[in-house]
């Protein structure tokens, strides 16, 4: 197929991902008087979409604001609804040209003449210019599979997002953290037949304090069943396969939630030419500047910490903008002395 011209305009920055981090690295540059345009394979906040439908935030609502914009909620703890509305407004006040289901395929050239080519929806490739680059990506869009047969079968899911088209079926949860509590129990409260399954001995510390001991009251009355210490093996259309300390047990499923975590796209950063140090993989980039070994890409949110997903929420990452528009305004002052920035209006 022959590609399609995107937008003959040169972007001063082109951030890839859509998400509250891109948003504000795209926000934070506008701001400072350049032009700015974001891709996302998704919608606009793509991850968050992806969110159980009535997951609510570990965190109060000012730690999400970006732009300066306030959030307003009734709620001392947000939930994903109220988020979603909040970043769609952001995204309106500041008219934030974001190109929707738009895959980034690969990145050409170099510092102040990148090309972007990307793939839209309907499988027409475009190309797009820009002087710098902000890979903006998270991590929920790549699971931690497990490798073992039978995870390809429509049946194994890696994200959980609603309980109602499992009532009266047996579904397996693996994984002892959050996302794998939060989902037992809710598909518990609404009629499926629940069991976990987690390599650990108990479920992990760090599962938020007001869900871990209704999970573990669940598990000790019997109305999940749980195995610790185990692993899934094997899953077939009818049943499933856990190694546990006292042998293997074939359990009847007709759904198996695979909610292990995620990870960041290494191979996507790999192929720009990111280096990655051997520990915990965290990507090379100045700490100050968050600009990679790349000269003109940018990393910005929870990729920074490399495997270290843990360490990076909106909270901190909201910040990485401010960071990324300084040092563009002081590259690009150097590069046209005497030039001025002026607030980009749209």
């Amino acid at each position: 197929m022959a590609a399609k011209a995107g937008s003959s305009e040169v972007y001063d920055l082109l951030v890839i991902g859509a998400g509250p981090t891109g948003m504000a690295c795209a926000i934070e540059a506008q701001r400072a008087g350049f032009r700015a345009v974001m891709v996302d394979k998704g919608c606009l906040c793509n991850s968050l979409y992806n969110y159980p439908s009535n997951m609510t935030f570990f965190t109060t609502p000012e730690l999400l604001e970006i732009g300066d914009i306030p959030f307003s909620s009734p709620n001392q703890k947000p939930n994903r609804d109220e988020a979603l509305e909040y970043y769609r407004k952001v995204a309106e006040h500041y008219k934030l040209d974001v190109r929707q289901y738009e895959n980034v395929d690969r990145v050409e050239g170099s510092d102040g003449e990148f090309t972007i080519h990307t793939t839209d929806q309907f499988g027409r490739r475009l190309r797009h210019s820009a002087r710098k680059l902000v890979v903006a990506t998270g991590y929920y869009d790549l699971p931690n599979y497990l490798s073992i047969p039978g995870e390809d079968l429509p049946k194994v899911l890696h994200y959980y997002k609603e309980p109602h088209p499992f009532y009266g079926l047996d579904v397996l949860v693996i994984g002892g953290k959050n996302s794998a509590a939060i989902a037992a129990l809710d598909l518990w409260r609404h009629g499926a037949r629940v069991t976990l399954v987690h390599r650990g001995p108990s479920m992990h510390r760090h599962v938020k304090y007001w869900i871990l001991p209704d999970i573990e009251n669940r598990i000790k009355h019997g109305e999940i069943r749980a195995y610790f210490n185990s692993n899934v093996v094997r899953v077939t259309e009818d049943a499933v396969m856990v190694a546990t300390p006292e042998g293997e047990v074939e359990l009847a499923n007709h759904f198996v939630f695979a909610l292990t975590g995620y990870r960041p796209d290494f191979e996507f950063l790999a192929a720009l030419g990111v280096q990655f140090a051997e520990k915990d993989r965290q990507p090379v980039c100045d700490p100050v500047t968050l600009e990679s070994n790349v000269a003109g890409v940018y990393l910005a949110g929870v990729i920074v910490a490399g495997e270290r997903t843990n360490e990076i929420f909106i909270e901190n990452g909201r910040f990485h903008g401010k960071q990324i528009a300084e040092d563009l305004k002081r590259r690009f002052s150097a590069t046209n002395p005497g030039a001025q920035t002026t607030p980009v209006t749209r």
